[in-house]
């Protein structure tokens, strides 16, 4: 053995171990669907667990409204707008024509030109592994394609067909037959999150020594609103008349989704794994406030409206983050950040250096709650329908929010310090400071080059 190889062996020896990184991401979970955050009828004693030993963000942002324009900005690290992907995956490939606008064009998948989270983890030698909802594109584009060593379950579809093995069928969706790839046998009765976490803990097993970057992306609490029949009784019998929350099978589903985060994070601990391991909970956009087999799903209140719409709850979402060493226990942050700056944070955070277009690093934010970060104003751009929404952007300037709506100009201004749950509308009051802001907001389409909607002449005419 050379000296050389001796000297390199001992640092070696010495080093402290890479960082291990899991991204858990809900769907669909709202801003108030945690007790952490204020939840009554629903219970997730892990996440609340896992919440004494991290850091919770009070204003944390999805970058859109809906899920697939999220999951693109959190693995590239761009603006949903500037990647021109602003509408889930099979709404980008539906024509909408009988509306007064015509929504604007959408990219149904990221283009391999992009570098994801996942491409710069592999090219330093991290194994990688994505599992559960991916709806980034078809099999093309699938996780294998974007630096994922390992996909379970990743498929272009935004839902499954049931969450009861065998997770396949003909059920819903116009007809159209989906299934769950990956998972291996089951039997009657399995549920799918279940599942899902079971195929992490092989995963991490599967790491070995090798450092690792996961993707667990469930598909809870997104519909089909389906609970594990006891789960479902014992809230029927909790929920009260005076609960915000009522829908006890939804209460069911995110007691799961708590489950299985928590087998997650005791298998972290059981491995000896947990201190090495920086561990990120979000969620892809607001709560669905619609309703599913006749009951409505969610509430996100105090934040007005959900999924789909600009208001507050719509995509304002729960976000906590455990780095080991680092981040304070049962910290509390209130500085508003977005799904953009993940990937610039993670980077910073693995040692790996670069920066993203639209987010920056929040690691000042992580190692003291009350750092500032340079000032900078938050834009979202959703140019389609909802059922919560018509076309629409948005801008954050401090406490100030404006909001313009394409079918007929109209701007919305709201102080979100004093007004969280957007109820009075301040445009009229100060129309300076609105013009101000709708002047930053028209600046930032430009210069990104957002697509627009445009005027359906066919509806002028009825």
């Amino acid at each position: 053995m050379t000296r050389r190889d001796w000297l390199l062996g001992a640092l070696a020896q010495t080093r402290e171990p890479r960082l291990n990184f899991i991204f858990v991401l809900a769907d669909d979970l709202g801003w108030a669907d945690l007790p952490v955050y204020g939840a009554d009828l629903h219970e997730t004693p892990e996440i609340d667990a896992f919440a004494k030993t991290a850091l919770r963000f009070t204003q944390a942002y999805a970058a859109a409204p809906i899920c697939s324009p999220t999951r693109a900005s959190i693995m590239t690290g761009k603006h949903p707008a500037r990647l021109g992907m602003t509408i889930w995956h099979e709404g980008a490939l539906r024509k909408v024509t009988n509306r007064a606008l015509f929504p604007a064009d959408s990219e149904d998948h990221v283009p391999h030109a992009e570098v994801t989270l996942a491409e710069r983890f592999k090219q330093a030698g991290y194994r990688t592994a994505h599992i559960g909802k991916w709806h980034l594109g078809t099999t093309s584009h699938g996780p294998e394609s974007q630096g994922f060593d390992v996909n379970v379950g990743g498929t272009h579809w935004g839902a499954p067909q049931t969450f009861f093995y065998p997770y396949k069928g003909t059920q819903r969706f116009g007809g159209e037959y989906r299934f769950v790839p990956g998972l291996g046998q089951g039997k009657d009765g399995d549920y799918l999150t279940d599942a899902f976490a079971t195929a992490a803990i092989r995963e991490i097993d599967a790491f070995g020594a090798s450092p690792f970057f996961l993707n667990l992306w469930f598909h809870n609490p997104h519909t089909p609103i389906e609970s594990k029949p006891t789960y479902k009784a014992y809230f029927e019998k909790k929920r009260k008349p005076e609960y915000k929350h009522q829908n006890a099978e939804y209460a069911g589903m995110i007691r799961s989704l708590s489950e299985d985060f928590g087998r997650v994070m005791t298998y972290l601990e059981k491995r000896g794994l947990a201190k090495n391991t920086v561990v990120v909970f979000f969620s892809d956009n607001g709560g669905f406030t619609e309703k599913y087999n006749g009951q409505a799903v969610t509430t996100n209140a105090p934040l007005r409206s959900g999924k789909g719409s600009l208001y507050e709850g719509g995509v304002r979402v729960p976000f906590l983050i455990r780095w080991p060493g680092v981040t304070p226990a049962a910290g509390v942050c209130d500085t508003p950040v977005i799904s953009c700056d993940f990937f610039a944070t993670l980077m910073e955070i693995a040692g790996l250096g670069g920066t993203s277009i639209d987010g920056v690093s929040i690691v000042p934010l992580l190692k003291n709650p009350k750092a500032e970060l340079p000032v900078r104003d938050l834009f979202f751009h959703y140019p389609h329908y909802y059922a919560t929404t018509s076309p629409v952007s948005m801008i954050r300037s401090g406490d100030w929010k404006l909001l313009e709506y394409f079918e007929d100009d109209h701007v919305e201004m709201y102080n979100l310090r004093d007004d969280p749950g957007e109820s009075r509308d301040r445009a009229s009051d100060d129309p300076a400071r609105a013009r101000a802001l709708r002047d930053k907001l028209h600046a930032w389409r430009k210069e990104i080059g957002a697509r627009l909607p445009s005027k359906n002449p066919a509806a002028a005419k009825r």
